[in-house]
């Protein structure tokens, strides 16, 4: 089996550079046949790739430890699930299950337009297939998961303890569908640029696939923030790491795509602007599988330093920006506006204004995360720039981002008249003020805190007017119940609507990011029988217990496991068991969290350390003096229902509706609204 996975990489090499050839000479030369060519090849790479990630999943089930991919990241007493997912435990597997997933979209994107868009096509298989078969190099030269042992082990090392998590088998895949499926919008701005054809055709026709990369890379970002919380024991979820940082890179000039893209639909301007956000997000993609594969920067996320992958990586990233600058330089005649920026006071300035946060945003992003790089090129020192450089910088981008969420959806298109101002904005800014003077009483001081809660509130009464608007409107054009009318202007209108509710979901996290302002630590030795007490911001106190200390061993493992009893004003309420896990193939001891979750706050506790473990271990030691560090976080399950919130908003926003009467014309009316129930013209689709 894996010699035949091993072949069918070579095969899917092949194929992919006779799509790529016939892609983009089919598309100069007009011949449809040598593009049919190219996209059925793109449905045998898709194949053949399966069979290579199957080849590899078999080989850790088979514990082949002749393989040096396997014997690196798989033992026999590794658990079935964690041998499955071993595909993309390490960077080897990672890459295959990274071609594949693109493979997949792009036969995915070629059957969709199998009959229509049919311009496109021949440059957009020419660039699919291109992107794959460089992969496809980088594996077979630098990182082939085949790869022969000089000799056969008797068992493998073992999986990195800090994989062996459930979160292990959802993020990093979400995260990979995330970054490939904003290959396929790539394509077709390449394919766009090739053919001249930069009216807004190509947006339309990837609407979807850019909210579904979206989609995937927002939950595969959350995924990990939930993953670090529960599994890398220090408290919190985000730590600006490096890898976590490339990862937010093509977030931030995704999102910002999505929402100038509107302003190129609604009033034709914008256009080489929004080619260049979706160049420079597949390029932030690229650029973050470089930068966890490299090594180059540490990161406890990186995969082992690889300074070939790294000159292949780069070689192919600066193809791909010169290419790019080349293709946009050639085609500039073509970006004129169709329209001009009539006042700074309208829904494009806002669009335009939220654009430059989300840029600057990124901008300041990147560079304190190659900062080690240019300081040690410049310096011969490595300068690392912590969490207090990026929060600095952020933390006003993110609050300016937070206010425009409540402009911009409203506010007018061209110019907005001061009636549009008052009637829109009066209530929505008044509940802010409100909200922000009741906390502010209430013993608030945190300036952040207080604004991000202030401004909330504000984006959240825009929000809810606005349904409260359309619901009211046509429950009584259509003289439906307020249920049903809710009902049916939500799917009527599923883009707008779900988009609020991504921002709903937005403010929601942003408010569980600021709960950070009121967080408790405290760190404390302890014997069996004493307690600690801690005071939560909301007025209750915790009493923990240490009980006992317990150790036996458990697959792959030996667990140290302290139990401690929570009451809360007195009243009992449960058991925390945070864990020291000693892992017998890798030699290594990691901790595993204890925590007690309210919809308001963590109660998070962790096992810091153990007075003679090995005696523990031994059953020497039955009461052990225990240190233990305990956080209460404030709002942190926001964090996580606010991504629910997001999640569902982008779902609405991606259902499919009924397809128009001519799918080659994208049909659109312009409704005027009554003036109770919308303060200008409306854009919805037909």
């Amino acid at each position: 089996m894996t010699q035949i996975g091993e072949v069918a990489l070579w095969i899917a090499l092949l194929l992919s550079l006779w799509g790529a050839g016939l892609g983009f000479a089919g598309g100069r030369k007009g011949r449809g046949d040598w593009v049919l060519s190219a996209e059925r090849s793109l449905y045998a790479v898709f194949g053949l790739l399966v069979v290579s990630c199957a080849a590899i999943i078999s080989s850790f089930l088979r514990e082949e430890y002749q393989y040096r991919y396997v014997a690196g990241y798989s033992n026999r007493d590794l658990s079935l699930f964690y041998k499955i997912t071993g595909l993309w435990a390490g960077q080897t597997g990672s890459l295959v299950f990274w071609a594949t997933l693109l493979a997949l979209f792009s036969a995915v994107a070629v059957l969709q337009n199998r009959r229509r868009n049919r311009e496109f096509m021949p440059y957009v298989v020419g660039t699919l297939s291109t992107v794959i078969a460089f992969f496809l190099v980088v594996i077979i030269t630098a990182s082939n998961p085949f790869q022969l042992m000089e000799f056969v082990p008797a068992d493998g090392r073992g999986l990195n303890p800090q994989l062996q998590n459930y979160w292990m088998t959802i993020h990093p895949p979400t995260l990979y569908l995330g970054f490939t499926a904003f290959t396929i919008p790539f394509a077709f701005a390449v394919s766009a640029l090739l053919s001249g054809r930069l009216d807004t055709r190509w947006i339309t026709t990837t609407r979807r696939w850019t909210l579904t990369a979206w989609f995937f890379l927002t939950n595969g970002i959350i995924f990990g923030m939930m993953w670090a919380y529960v599994e890398l024991g220090w408290g919190g979820y985000w730590f600006w790491d490096p890898v976590e940082n490339a990862s937010l890179l093509p977030w931030l000039t995704g999102t910002a795509y999505l929402h100038s893209v509107m302003i190129q639909e609604k009033r034709g301007m914008l256009k080489m602007w929004n080619v260049l956000l979706i160049l420079g997000t597949f390029l932030l993609s690229i650029f973050a599988t470089f930068l966890t594969r490299s090594g180059l920067i540490e990161s406890v996320h990186s995969f082992a330093q690889n300074l070939t992958i790294s000159y292949i990586f780069l070689g192919f990233l600066t193809a791909l920006v010169i290419v790019s600058a080349v293709l946009v330089w050639w085609r500039r005649a073509s970006f004129a506006p169709e329209s001009r920026l009539e006042s700074a006071v309208s829904r494009e300035a806002a669009f335009l204004l939220n654009n430059l946060v989300f840029v600057a945003a990124m901008l300041s992003v990147l560079w304190g995360t190659i900062f080690p790089l240019v300081s040690e090129a410049s310096t011969g020192q490595t300068i690392t720039l912590g969490p207090p450089f990026f929060n600095r910088v952020n933390l006003p981008l993110g609050l300016l981002l937070l206010a425009l969420l409540g402009v911009g959806p409203v506010i007018a298109w061209r110019k907005a008249t001061a009636r549009n101002i008052r009637r829109n904005f009066a209530l929505p800014v008044s509940i802010g003020v409100v909200t922000g003077v009741v906390l502010w009483i209430a013993g608030a001081r945190n300036t952040y805190a207080l604004l991000t809660f202030a401004l909330g509130a504000f984006v959240m009464a825009t929000i809810v007017i606005e349904f409260w608007k359309g619901t009211r409107a046509r429950a009584r054009i259509e003289g439906e119940g307020v249920a049903p009318a809710f009902i049916h202007l939500v799917g009527r209108n599923r883009r707008r609507y779900g988009g609020y509710l991504v921002h709903a979901g937005l403010v929601v996290t942003f408010m569980g990011f600021a709960g950070s302002a009121w967080d408790v630590e405290k760190q404390v030795a302890m014997s069996p029988g004493e307690s600690l007490e801690m005071k939560s911001p909301f007025g209750h106190t915790y009493t923990l217990t240490y009980q006992a200390m317990s150790s036996y061993p458990a697959t792959n493992m030996t667990k140290v496991v302290a139990t401690v009893n929570v009451a809360k004003n007195g009243e009992r309420v449960g058991v925390l068991a945070p864990e020291k896990r000693s892992y017998k193939q890798r030699e290594e001891v990691v901790s595993e969290v204890g925590i007690r979750r309210a919809w308001n706050e963590d109660l998070y506790l962790i096992l810091a350390g153990v007075d003679d473990i090995n005696a523990v271990v031994q059953g020497r030691n039955p009461r052990p003096i225990a240190t233990f560090r305990v956080l209460i976080n404030p709002l942190v399950p926001w964090i996580w229902t606010g991504g629910l919130i997001m999640a569902i908003g982008t779902l609405i926003a991606l259902w499919p509706g009924a397809e128009p009467r001519n799918p080659t014309v994208v049909k659109q009316r312009v409704r005027v609204a009554k003036p109770s129930e919308a303060a200008e013209p409306e854009l919805v689709e037909a």
